[in-house]
């Protein structure tokens, strides 16, 4: 057992950092109240290297693994810039393809992802069926070499800048009629999409997706149209791993701005750092980050070592501990500030709705512990 990450992870981590702290939250939220995008800071980070970080070399990207990219997220967003995309698109549609693509699909999708010239969405969240596979409803059906699909999307992230969209759609089983799984990418001019209006303040949006019968050609197929579930899972744990890592950042830096404010705030004579009303919360929550911290940590390394279901089980209970401590944190660093705590400036009302989705999404923290209470625990199934 390690539980200090290699040197090469440790430099990687600081150069991310450094790269996040030139742009920081005035830039991120700058972008999101002008309505503008975060394209400097993502193509600067690509031109890194640093998207592509869990690519394989092959394919344009530095061949490391889901704990590379996690790293990756984790600075960027201790620094102040929680980049939604980059947990969506290297990390699911990229872990996806690389692992269940054909030859051709890899050379054709994954080069673009290490260059930064190619982002990517994920459409498994449907209005009836939120994240459960087992109830959506959007179908695809052959059509002679083609496939067409229709249904509905929601609560997409950012298609107005991606190329595609990595759609689940549920197939019928020529041999059986049963319905399963399968993943389609899907360009994101071909269908209707709407955004949906929310209180979060990032410049990634939200969408509605509305499929009327698109056409699509056979290889828009990816993997085995008989891979079911363990494709499909095969991109869930990093996504539930990158937003853990964007939660664990986010609470490091709602942590070290409220230490900060602190050490330098005096009220009758002393920093308020000195009393314990202040110092223990902060001290609680340091200790809560750590512990996300080490279970993200080895969900990724269980991930990349090919165990997915330890993964998917390590995954989840860093995912809740991740959320809880992220929104913990950002509540106590506004605390702490009292009324600036509310004041633009600071940086931290703005982020308060978004952190409130890291308990919300990619799983709830009430499903987290469903997955926890009956794989872990081994407790009757609730649903």
């Amino acid at each position: 057992m390690n539980f200090v990450e290699s040197e090469e992870r440790r430099d990687l981590r600081a150069a991310v950092h450094q790269l996040g702290s030139k742009y920081g939250e005035s830039y991120f939220y700058g972008a999101a109240a002008r309505g503008a995008k975060t394209t400097e800071l993502w193509d600067e980070a690509a031109k890194a290297g640093y998207l592509g970080v869990s690519i394989p070399e092959e394919y344009g990207g530095g061949g490391g693994d889901i704990g590379d990219l996690a790293a990756v997220v984790e600075e960027l967003a201790t620094a102040g810039c929680p980049l939604l995309l980059l947990v969506v698109s290297p990390a699911i549609v990229g872990t996806i393809i690389a692992r269940s693509g054909t030859d051709e699909q890899k050379q054709r999708w994954l080069p673009g992802l290490a260059s930064g010239e190619s982002r990517y969405a994920f459409g498994i969240t449907e209005p009836d069926a939120g994240s459960n596979s087992h109830q959506i409803v959007t179908r695809a059906r052959r059509d002679g070499g083609d496939w067409v699909l229709s249904g509905r999307k929601t609560y997409i992230s950012g298609v107005d800048e991606a190329g595609h969209v990595l759609v689940v759609a549920r197939t019928e089983d020529a041999r059986t009629g049963k319905l399963k799984p399968a993943l389609f990418m899907v360009p994101t001019d071909a269908f209707v999409h709407q955004p949906i209006e929310t209180g979060l303040v990032s410049p990634e949006k939200q969408f509605t997706l509305f499929f009327d019968d698109v056409r699509l050609p056979a290889d828009a197929l990816v993997g085995r149209e008989d891979a079911g579930l363990d494709q499909l899972f095969a991109g869930l744990n990093p996504e539930r791993i990158m937003a853990a890592s964007q939660a664990t950042g986010t609470a490091r830096w709602a942590l070290r701005k409220a230490v900060e404010y602190a050490k330098q705030r005096e009220v009758w004579g002393a920093p308020i750092g000195t009393h314990q009303a202040i110092a223990h919360p902060l001290a609680q929550i340091h200790v809560e980050i750590e512990a996300a911290r080490l279970l993200t940590q080895k969900a990724a390394a269980l991930d990349a070592a090919g165990d997915l279901l330890a993964a998917g089980e390590a995954a989840n209970m860093a995912k809740y501990a991740a959320g809880e401590v992220a929104c913990k944190a950002v509540d106590q660093a506004i605390q702490t500030h009292g009324g600036n705590g509310l004041a633009v400036e600071y940086g931290l009302v703005q982020a308060l709705a978004n952190v409130r989705l890291s308990r919300i999404a990619p799983v709830s923290r009430e499903m987290a512990l469903n997955f926890i209470a009956q794989f872990s625990l081994k407790l009757p199934r609730s649903y």
